[in-house]
Formats: C-alpha cells, structure tokens, sequence
C-alpha cells in the first residue's frame, strides 16, 4: 500500500505503472477502487505512458471522511494527488462518476490538464438522460436481495449480456476485486451523493482540453446518449463508441486501450475507425 497526503489532512492511496513518458492519470467511478484499471493500466505503460491509479475517497485503501461528498471534493482530492507527486500536467481518463471528477479537475485546475477522455459519463443536471429502466429496476429491489446476489447482480448489469455468458471468469474477478475492498455503506452513499448532485451542464463549454467521449454501445447505467449530449457542448471534443456494457474498457481492454493510446499521443487514426456515439 502507497499512501500520500493530498491535502486537508486526506491520504490517498495509489499506484504509478511506468517510468517513463507522458503522466496519465486514471479515475475510478463509484465503489471500485483502483484495481478497476487492471486491464488498462499496465497496458497502457507498454505503450509508453507514466500511468497513476489510486482509491477515491471513501473507498479501498484511501481515507473515508464522513460524507456527504461532492464532485468538487473528489477533484480537489485528484489534483492534490497531482501536486503532491509533483505532476505539473498529465492527460486525465475517468470513468463514469471518475468522468465527473475529471471534467471538475479540467474546469477548477486547466493548468494540469493536457488531454481529456471522459468515459461513459456525462455533464449530470436537468439535461442527462437519466438512468436506463434496467438499473433503475435493480435498484429498487437490492435492498431485498442477500449480499452475494446483490453484488453479482449489480457486477453483471455493469457489463453486457453476451460478455455475462461468454467471460464470467472475468465477472468472476470482478466480484473478487469488489469483495477484497468492500465499501462501508456510508462510504458508498456519500459517493454516490457526489454523482447524484453533480451538475456541469452549462460548465462543460469552458473545458480547453483536447477531450474524447467514449462509452459502450450496451451500456445500462449510464444511457449512452449522454456521451454525444457531452461530446456536443465541449468545443475541442471528439466522440466514440465501442461494443460492450458500462465496463466496455474492460470487456474491449484492448481496443480501449488502443483508441485512447492513439488519442493520447496525438493521433487520430484509431479513433477514426470507431463508431460514434
């Protein structure tokens, strides 16, 4: 475990893949830790990028304060990172409730930003499209469900139903992953308060950076529209799909990993054979 104070008394615990190259730094959504770019990270060192990964607040080995959170605390938490390993700019990824916190750090701290990849997210307010009926059906009856099924349930929904039945030994790790970091509830909902009260809608137009918005053709928690609703009101913004749930950079590691590789060194190629979104 490396930990590191990041300001405000917080430590955030983290890791860096590779030596050499461009700093990228890796954002996790809601309840994973780190380890939910273990099929991105190294992979993206090989292709010559200083890749950082760490635990939100509230989650694996990084402080739990008492919540409610917000998105602006999560960036300041990111950007603190930033500072206290002495990154002065690096490109940011960040999935889902990680997108939020990676469009804040782009808003509150462009000076650290170089390139932008907001991953099956969206700018949250009265404008996102809300939560596809499958996610919100689960939701509603979890509380119901024993702790096990629960968790399997909520993994399986993340991904899509054809990788469910072809790769459930991923699926498998996956719940592996969760179960060896378990979150506190508490910790949980004041995560998710941060991605339920998070609004950038008329925001997001002032983000600078190069930025590309990805997501999964299948995903069901976050509706895929939102991805081209983002990519439309970021001035330097490009937009791609790829197949899979809302852990398509898992289920399409490699392709993933390509397209934003590419994007990042400052191609265009990769991207250019990828669907819209």
């Amino acid at each position: 475990m490396t930990r590191i104070d990041v300001g405000a008394g917080l430590a955030l615990d983290y890791e860096v893949h590779g030596e050499t190259g461009p700093w990228v730094v890796l954002v996790m959504g809601l309840a994973y830790a780190r380890w939910g770019w273990h099929w991105n990270a190294r992979p993206l060192a090989e292709r010559g990028f200083r890749i950082v990964t760490f635990d939100n607040r509230g989650v694996g080995g990084s402080d739990a304060p008492p919540g409610p959170y917000t998105v602006a605390d999560l960036a300041a938490d990111t950007a603190g990172l930033m500072d206290a390993l002495g990154i002065d700019r690096a490109h940011v990824v960040g999935t889902s409730l990680g997108g939020f916190v990676a469009q804040q750090v782009a808003l509150s701290r462009r000076d650290l930003i170089d390139r932008l990849v907001l991953v099956c997210t969206g700018f949250g307010g009265a404008d996102y499209v809300p939560m596809p009926q499958r996610t919100l059906d689960l939701i509603e009856i979890a509380p119901t469900l024993p702790d096990e099924e629960r968790l399997r349930r909520f993994i399986e929904n993340a991904f899509s139903d054809g990788f469910v039945k072809e790769r459930p030994d991923v699926v498998h790790t996956v719940m592996d992953f969760r179960r060896a970091t378990n979150q506190p509830l508490e910790a949980y909902m004041a995560q998710w308060n941060a991605g339920a009260t998070f609004d950038a809608s008329d925001r997001v137009g002032d983000i600078r950076a190069e930025t590309l918005c990805i997501t999964g053709d299948e995903d069901a928690v976050v509706d895929p529209r939102n991805t081209r609703l983002l990519a439309g009101r970021i001035p330097n913004a490009r937009e791609a799909m790829l197949a899979g749930g809302h852990l398509f950079f898992i289920e399409q590691a490699e392709e993933f990993n390509r397209v934003v590789a590419d994007f990042l060194a400052g191609g265009h190629e990769a991207i250019a054979g990828v669907r819209r979104a």
